[in-house]
């Protein structure tokens, strides 16, 4: 008896460990670990597509969590996504001709906005936007232009045996 209470304490161990290691996982790959948000300015973004960009989404610059999508809206006049990035406030020199777009980490993984620092003296303050952006690539889209682009070149149909155009011979004469 005292060996069947060993295995059911020897189990329940095993399940909790399990359900700890799940809960780190989790927490490591939601992008929300290993970032702290303290003083920060606001950056904004314009993309004609988003994809499936969410709200806490990472910001980075050269693999390096910089700060955070804050909030995403659609702007009725340009009928754009209008993104406000928080950038954390130690990072506060960003070229005002840097780039933001939108890659995804992995074949199916989250997206994020990516930074690329441009070469202006001049940086960016609190409010800027970003002027050159670059939407996200849908992977169907892709998916979509491979099969179309990949196919080899079709040859131009040849008339149908029996028809007018099968019977006519080739006009090379040229007339003077």
């Amino acid at each position: 008896m005292a060996q069947r209470r060993s295995y059911q304490v020897g189990t329940g161990l095993f399940i909790l460990l399990g359900f700890a290691a799940l809960a780190y996982l989790a927490t490591q790959t939601t992008s929300v670990a290993n970032f702290r948000q303290g003083d920060s300015y606001t950056l904004k973004a314009s993309f004609t597509n988003i994809g499936q960009l969410k709200l806490r989404a990472p910001v980075k610059l050269a693999g390096v969590r910089i700060g955070s999508v804050e909030s995403i809206d659609l702007d009725p006049a340009k009928l754009e996504a209008s993104v406000r990035l928080s950038i954390d406030k130690r990072y506060d020199q960003l070229p005002e001709d840097s780039s933001a777009a939108i890659f995804t980490s992995g074949l199916l993984g989250d997206q994020y906005v990516g930074v690329q620092p441009g070469g202006s003296p001049d940086m960016f303050k609190d409010g800027d936007e970003f002027v050159l952006t670059q939407s996200s690539i849908q992977l169907e889209d892709l998916i979509g232009k491979f099969l179309v682009s990949g196919s080899p070149p079709s040859k131009p149909a040849e008339p149908a045996p029996g028809t007018d155009a099968a019977k006519a011979p080739a006009d090379n004469h040229q007339k003077e």
